[in-house]
């Protein structure tokens, strides 16, 4: 991940705003600029009846100064802005689950596109200079045979991934016409004990402990064939913050750039915990997507280059460290 230590690069009363701060990357990098003297604000759409249990479960909750914002409303997004009056905004809001997308995808993409051209617009009429780093995704590119880097055409295959195909070339649009600083991370899978467990990472890691604990239960998946580059998330906040320290905005492909197929993930799973996964796996057409993608392979050479940047955990030392973590909070 990274060639410094954990403060230097510090920004003491360097302010910045996370929108979605509640969520896995949200809570990561809250704790990450935190620890680097930011003041850090985090948005969520009901500030006050939200639990905040990822910041919590962290032990940062009292450290962060929470407003409330609905990234559809405009207006709601401007005033965030003004009240927390970031050097840096990291957009990461919107329905984050490519799974979910399909049930809910008008959702998805109002949350994901509208949102983003809001908080793009807010910056673009702000009357301080602000950089915006927004959150993109891998499965922009559907599926990679190929290693996809930052030159390679999208081709979404699911409404998630639609929506933020929409959202990248908003950025791009807004850096062009109007000279905003705004960039793009174009994060493939990046996991870690906060995910939920609509996340089969999660999912995976959970139901395998219950089953070593002695569970007689089954671990219910969809395809195994599928491959996913996977990382560690805590890693990743770092090159989100890296992005904004450049002197010109610029995307970039952030992985790994290692692939493993599901059933490896499985496997190794099961494996740590003394466990044959056969033994305890099927497979239903209940968890199968209407388009899958079959292989997701990732470039990140770019971000090496560039941002000093490279992933220090690939996918079975995600493993470890989820099931490790998991222990602990049980």
């Amino acid at each position: 991940m990274s060639d410094s230590a954990e403060n230097d690069g510090a920004r003491p009363g360097r302010v910045a705003l996370i929108s979605g701060v509640s969520g896995q990357d949200g809570t990561y990098l809250a704790d990450f600029l935190l620890k680097k003297g930011y003041r850090v604000f985090g948005t969520s759409r009901d500030a006050r009846g939200s639990s905040f249990s990822n910041l919590r479960r962290l032990g940062i909750y009292d450290r962060v100064t929470y407003l409330s914002m609905v990234p559809e409303d405009f207006r709601s997004v401007f005033t965030a802005l003004k009240k927390s009056q970031p050097d840096e905004v990291y957009y990461l809001a919107g329905q984050s689950s490519v799974g979910h997308s399909f049930e809910e995808p008008a959702e998805t993409i109002q949350s994901i596109a509208i949102g983003t051209l809001n908080m793009l617009e807010a910056c673009r009429l702000y009357e301080r200079p602000v950089r915006l780093y927004h959150a993109g995704s891998g499965e922009c590119f559907g599926n990679s045979p190929e290693p996809a880097d930052e030159t390679t055409p999208f081709n979404p295959r699911s409404p998630y991934a639609v929506a933020k195909s929409t959202a990248f070339w908003l950025v791009s649009n807004y850096r062009e016409a109007y000279h905003t600083w705004a960039c793009t991370g174009i994060l493939f899978n990046h996991e870690s004990p906060l995910r939920p467990n609509r996340f089969v990472t999660q999912k995976i890691v959970s139901t395998a402990k219950r089953i070593a604990a002695g569970s007689q239960e089954k671990l219910v998946l969809g395809r195994l064939d599928i491959g996913r580059d996977w990382g560690w998330a805590p890693e990743y906040v770092d090159a989100m913050w890296r992005m904004l320290q450049q002197d010109i905005p610029q995307d970039y492909v952030i992985a790994t750039g290692e692939t493993n197929r599901l059933e490896d993930f499985v496997a190794h799973t099961f494996s740590m915990l003394g466990l044959d996964w056969r033994e305890h796996v099927t497979q239903s057409e209940e968890f199968l997507r209407p388009t899958d993608l079959q292989l997701g392979r990732a470039n990140p050479s770019k971000a090496s280059r560039d941002l000093g940047w490279t992933a220090q955990h690939h996918m079975r030392d995600v493993v470890a460290l989820m099931l490790e973590i998991e222990g602990k909070s049980h």
